[in-house]
């Protein structure tokens, strides 16, 4: 399995999937709840990497992980354009009802954190890397 990070500032998406790139877990948390969650995971499933994104504060971020979990691997990846990207996958899992279909897509904006999306992405991101290299 593979656990994705987003890491910020305030909050942290959270996703886990495996090989077959079935989602089997996926959160918003505060930032504080990161490393004890990530411990939850680690205890609950057979993650053999973390993949990171590499923008906001990923340096300390990378450092903090390592520093708990010293037998994780991880990596990061291009984090670039994920937000946008989560942005348009949460109308496609959740699609707009009601007057709301009628506001342009650019429009919108999703009712809540989608900082779990970008995670999910982040892993999708590294599996593409994988196959086309």
């Amino acid at each position: 399995m593979l656990l994705g990070f987003d890491p910020g500032k305030q909050k942290c998406g959270i996703a886990l999937m495996g090989l077959d790139r079935k989602l089997m877990f996926q959160a918003v948390i505060p930032s504080q709840e990161a490393i004890a969650k990530v411990a939850d995971l680690l205890a609950s499933y057979p993650i053999s990497l973390m993949v990171m994104g590499d923008q906001t504060a990923s340096k300390e971020w990378k450092a903090q992980m390592q520093s708990a979990f010293p037998d994780l691997r991880i990596i990061t990846v291009d984090e670039r354009y994920s937000s946008e990207e989560a942005r348009q996958r949460f109308w496609q899992i959740y699609p707009a009802k009601g007057l709301m279909k009628l506001v342009p897509l650019g429009m919108r904006s999703p009712d809540r954190p989608i900082d779990d999306i970008v995670a999910a992405i982040l892993i999708e991101r590294y599996l593409s890397r994988l196959i086309s290299s």
